[in-house]
């Protein structure tokens, strides 16, 4: 981003709205949502700045904005502030207004109120009383906010949008708050109430970033983001599909159609998620791309009305699988594939998921189940035992989606064929297992040893656990803590030999709370009588506990672990 394209500085808000220059909230931004949380925020961040004893200034955050000429400007992120300011502005006009029909001082009242509005609102045309507006909201609320709001006129209650009379809940009641400030101020209450706008002008700041276009503001965004500043980034890709329709020739049902299907989606998938949907959905589809690139890719290949709504009818058709893939509990899939979803979520790998929507899309439901459940063996083995480095895991997976959604993979074999770069073989497996340490005081860790555990227990018992019941536990034999009794670790084999995966076995939870850290010739007995056939092998196969112990029955484990965790085509 090129400095000619990006500017930022920091401005008072008297600068910022005093000096001739126009805001416009796009369109299709989202209505006026403050509710009387922030609207009280904001007046005692007020309040602390206007009093005699109060703070020089006061930051009031990022303004994001976008020009070509420096004069308009349309605002991307901030609107919420800059429109509840001029509200208080109004409602201090409002005021004063009220002293002129109480016939106090009315002349010099009028000359605030004409200076007031003329540096704060706008011109106000006096035959028509229409207005023209240094700040203009979106298409849903600004009819209602130049209509009623800006001339202070009667304001009608009925037959509104929710945010509309949101737009005049907060005129309300900050036109409360100001006359009881104004009240308690003493003295000339124009004069007051002039104070209070132009002390307010003075001290509130912004930090202002002004750039020229679109991209330039999703990348703002993006940095921003990074920095811990919660913009939204899904809100400028929607403007931009709406700027597309408008520039091809508005027709209103279009737009309406778009507006209700997009905020649907944004509805179901939460705003902060929409964006690694819409990149998850795009991969899936397109090609591979990073997701500050994300909107530089999308503005180059949605460009008319056409590419808007294939886009839209495209993520309407993943987002379902998306969502049983990110919360698979509220899904209607299977208990088998809601399974693998929870492994997955649980694993904390996501680098699956353009691959899966694409076969969701195009494969037969038992070739998409065994595709899934590859999936789970390959990032067990990869992920969790391997711990191999996932860019190079993502871009096999992002090829093969994309070849699934070329058609030029009709079959979970020939996608698998394709992903075994990314499945580690037996030999690297049984390598990587036999030495992994999880330290359980991680809660991730803990549940996977557990999962672990379980599927071994099945495996050579026969019985199915459910590795998140609450009756189940893990006991390290060598304790966490350990005190007497466990001569035969140093502290440096102590502190490592405590979370390989040989240390750990199931308890029932009972049993497991008594033992606490007891040597192992007291944990021996317990062990023996668990209902865990792997737990009693251990009481069986030990008189004692030791790092030769502990290696030993890792490799044991080994050899259950690489039958169940296997992909017989890849192997």
């Amino acid at each position: 981003m090129s400095a000619t394209n990006f500017k930022t500085e920091n401005n008072t808000y008297r600068k910022l709205i005093g000096n001739g220059l126009t805001y416009r909230i796009p369109r299709f931004q989202r209505d006026y949502s403050w509710t009387e949380d922030e609207w009280e925020n904001l007046w005692m961040d007020i309040l602390g700045t206007i009093q005699t004893s109060g703070e020089p200034a006061h930051y009031m955050g990022y303004l994001v904005l976008q020009s070509q000429d420096d004069k308009n400007f349309d605002v991307i992120d901030g609107q919420q502030r800059l429109t509840t300011l001029t509200l208080i502005v109004l409602a201090a006009l409002k005021n004063l207004k009220r002293l002129i029909e109480e016939k106090n001082n009315p002349g010099n009242n009028q000359q605030r109120i004409e200076q007031i509005r003329q540096t704060y609102i706008g011109y106000l045309d006096p035959v028509t009383l229409v207005s023209r507006s240094k700040l203009t909201l979106d298409r849903n609320n600004d009819h209602y906010f130049q209509t009623y709001l800006v001339p202070l006129g009667h304001l009608p209650q009925r037959g509104f949008r929710a945010s509309e009379h949101s737009l005049r809940k907060a005129f309300e009641w900050f036109d409360k708050r100001v006359r009881e400030y104004t009240k308690k101020a003493g003295g000339d209450e124009g004069v007051a109430l002039a104070s209070l706008v132009e002390t307010m002008s003075d001290r509130l700041f912004f930090t202002v970033i002004s750039v020229t276009d679109e991209l330039n503001a999703y990348k703002v965004f993006e940095t921003l983001n990074a920095r811990g500043v919660r913009l939204s980034s899904t809100d400028l890709l929607k403007n931009y599909l709406f700027s597309v329709l408008h520039r091809d020739g508005e027709h209103a049902h279009e737009m309406k159609a778009l507006e209700d299907r997009w905020e649907a989606m944004v509805s179901r998938l939460g705003s902060e998620s929409f964006p690694d949907f819409l990149r998850v959905h795009w991969i899936s589809r397109k090609t591979s791309v990073r997701q500050s690139e994300l909107f530089k890719i999308i503005r180059a290949q949605i460009a008319n009305r056409e590419a808007v709504f294939e886009l839209l009818r495209g993520m309407e058709e993943d987002m379902d699988t998306y969502l049983a893939l990110t919360n698979p509990e509220a899904s209607s899939w299977t208990p088998s594939l809601k399974g693998f979803a929870q492994n997955l979520r649980m694993f904390s790998v996501r680098q699956p998921f353009p691959l899966l929507i694409a076969a969701h899309r195009k494969f037969s439901a038992s070739d998409f189940e065994s595709l899934f459940r590859s999936c789970v063996t390959i990032s067990f083995r990869y992920n969790v035992i391997g711990g191999l480095p996932a860019h190079e895991q993502e871009h096999i997976y992002h090829n093969v989606a994309q070849k699934i959604s070329s058609g030029s993979l009709t079959s979970a074999a020939g996608a698998l064929e394709a992903m075994k770069p990314v499945y580690p073989n037996d030999d690297m497996f049984r390598a990587a297992f036999s030495e992994k340490i999880l330290r359980t005081t991680n809660s991730r860790n803990l549940r996977i040893v557990r999962y672990i555990l379980c599927a071994l227990e099945q495996q050579i018992s026969g019985q199915e656990y459910d590795s998140e019941s609450g009756s189940i536990t893990v006991e390290h034999i060598l304790p966490q803590n350990p005190v007497s009794g466990w001569s035969a670790f140093s502290d440096e084999e102590a502190d490592v030999m405590v979370y390989r995966l040989g240390n750990m076995t199931l308890l029932d939870k009972g049993q497991n709370r008594d033992l606490g850290n007891t040597e192992f010739s007291i944990k021996r007995p317990v062990l023996a009588d668990s209902n865990f056939e792997f737990t009693r092998k251990i009481a069986e196969d030990n008189v004692d506990w030791t790092p030769e112990r502990i290696a030993v029955r890792q490799k044991a484990m080994v050899k259950i672990a690489t039958g169940i965790w296997r992909i017989a085509q890849l192997s």
